[in-house]
């Protein structure tokens, strides 16, 4: 197995976490690469399925499989085995992304602004967290870090909303208050990571890249689902703020 699958998975279905691996240094870029190529597995594993049991015992296979990293068992397989290879025994603790993804198999939606909130704690920002580790970021990073990736993932599920709900993963009540709730806490997370930026090394911008929608989705969420639909930046604007950060490395908002 090779990091072949892994690029070009990301390339097709991550194009935005793609240019961030390509950004980093070439020592990380296996990690990253393959961080990134099991989160983007993780999301979709447990919507492979519409029956519950099904999708969960699909997302229990990825928890046994990666704990068993640490015990020097490593399937082949064309993401675990370069993963393994990339992160050694770490990679078991991969397996908190998972658990994380659990809840996804019931499609069931959030009860309001602080259950998405727990469940971006539980699934964007450890997979941040594992990211700076991947660069080698510095304990002291480490609350930037939390909080740029909670502002961020709250943003990005937002973007998604329109999507989610339809599988039945949004929220019972899609409520303007709700989404501009959820777009208050988006904004409290980023300010506090903007910060405490002198805490964070230059190395770790790429895993800490915001994108191009985070102002757009942000803005648009008080207005409801049908504004949060419209706003999605076009792959000009995407390709444009990723060449911008590559010159700058500014990654607060």
């Amino acid at each position: 197995m090779s990091l072949d699958h892994c690029a070009e998975q990301l390339r097709e279905h991550d194009p935005e976490r793609f240019g961030i691996c390509l950004l980093a240094p070439a020592g990380a870029c296996p990690r990253l690469l393959t961080l990134y190529a099991l989160n983007l597995e993780l999301a979709r594993t447990p919507l492979a399925s519409t029956e519950p049991l099904i999708a969960e015992m699909r997302v229990q296979w990825w928890i046994e499989r990666l704990e068993a990293i640490a015990e020097g068992q490593v399937a082949s397989h064309e993401i675990l085995t370069p993963l393994a290879e990339a992160w050694g025994p770490r990679a078991a603790a991969f397996a908190v992304l998972a658990e994380g993804r659990r809840r996804d198999s019931a499609r069931e939606p959030h009860d309001g602004p602080g259950a998405v909130a727990a469940y971006v704690r539980e699934t964007a920002v450890p997979l941040v967290e594992f990211a700076a580790e991947a660069l080698d970021g510095p304990l002291a990073a480490t609350p930037a870090v939390a909080a740029q990736a909670e502002g961020l993932g709250l943003a990005n599920w937002l973007a998604a909303l329109p999507a989610l709900q339809g599988l039945g993963l949004g929220l019972w009540d899609p409520s303007a208050e709700a989404l501009s709730q959820i777009a208050r806490d988006a904004r409290g997370k980023l300010t506090e990571a903007r910060d405490l930026r002198r805490d964070v090394p230059r190395a770790l911008a790429p895993v800490l890249f915001p994108g191009a929608g985070v102002k757009l989705v942000l803005d648009a969420a008080p207005k409801g689902l049908e504004a949060l639909a419209a706003a999605q930046p076009s792959e000009f604007r995407k390709r444009l703020a990723l060449g911008a950060f590559a010159l700058t490395h500014r990654w607060w908002i």
